[in-house]
């Protein structure tokens, strides 16, 4: 990874942790509760890339900081919430998330539902913010984009293919269109909420779109290859589950050798897509390479 990226990525993260923290805030009294379980869930590190990708594609627009930043702060929310919920003992029943006790583990099940909930829906108390832009035909745009990625047509419709009895059954088309939805949905709209905020083109935006998808997708097979070459220690939560459930996976139908080579091609294919942004679009681009070669 080249330091350039890595020390973009670690400041990005470092910035939405804090404003996270900020919005989060302690509560007294039997509330705070449930504040406590949506920060274990929220700042319990991870690598930020969905915010970071908001931040990178509104700054080829010259967006302000904190009009990104908001963006960035509100899709993290729904993420850590999509994953508070998908440890629970009705999904995939996972003790740990990036290294520590999941939600329902440190507190309980019902606690972890309402943690949840609760990022969900700050996450669009973010958007409606003025400071998030000052027209609110941009808020509405950035809050409706953001529910269609995570509603029943992108996310939440993954995550009910990928629980449904034909799960360990899907062919190839099948699993792309599970994780279109279910990881590649919110990847897509981390480079859209950058497009949406800067005013793009439709040609600008129809380039991020396609960047997105592709680059959600060779994210998803990096993880099914992490899922078998990778440690419990290295992956902050149990290695092997998928092979262990007997899903059907992009490693399982393609092969270790396959699932690399087509990871690769949708990495030259996601770089290709940014050619219009030329050297504005260089950390987007490593970005790419990025997420077939991490380690966890």
């Amino acid at each position: 990874m080249s330091r350039t990226l890595e020390a973009a990525l670690a400041a990005t993260a470092d910035q939405v942790t804090r404003e996270l923290d900020r919005r989060l805030a302690t509560t007294a009294g039997p509330r705070g509760r449930v504040i406590e379980a949506m920060r274990h869930g929220a700042l319990n590190g991870g690598k930020r890339l969905r915010p970071f990708l908001v931040i990178e594609s509104a700054r080829l627009f010259d967006v302000p900081e904190q009009r990104a930043l908001n963006a960035a702060v509100a899709l993290e929310m729904v993420h850590c919430y999509s994953l508070i919920h998908d440890d629970l003992p009705a999904m995939d029943n996972a003790d740990l998330r990036r290294g520590k006790p999941t939600v329902h583990k440190a507190f309980d099940d019902a606690t972890a539902i309402l943690a949840g909930d609760g990022l969900l829906t700050e996450a669009f108390a973010v958007l409606a913010e003025p400071e998030t832009h000052p027209d609110p035909a941009v808020r509405i745009a950035l809050v409706a984009a953001l529910a269609q990625g995570a509603g029943p047509a992108g996310m939440v419709g993954g995550q009910m293919i990928d629980l449904s009895p034909e799960r360990n059954g899907l062919d190839l088309e099948g699993i792309k269109e599970l994780q279109a939805l279910k990881t590649g949905a919110l990847i897509e709209h981390a480079c859209v909420a950058g497009a949406i905020l800067g005013g793009a083109s439709p040609a600008q935006h129809q380039a991020l779109a396609g960047y997105a998808r592709d680059l959600g997708l060779a994210f998803q097979i990096a993880d099914d290859l992490l899922d078998v070459e990778g440690t419990t220690e290295q992956l902050g939560k149990p290695a092997g589950a998928d092979a262990g459930n007997d899903k059907a996976t992009f490693v399982k139908l393609l092969g270790v050798a396959g699932a690399r080579r087509q990871a690769e091609t949708l990495v030259a294919a996601a770089q290709q897509r940014l050619d219009s942004f030329k050297e504005r679009a260089d950390l987007l681009r490593q970005t790419a390479i990025f997420v077939v070669e991490r380690r966890s």
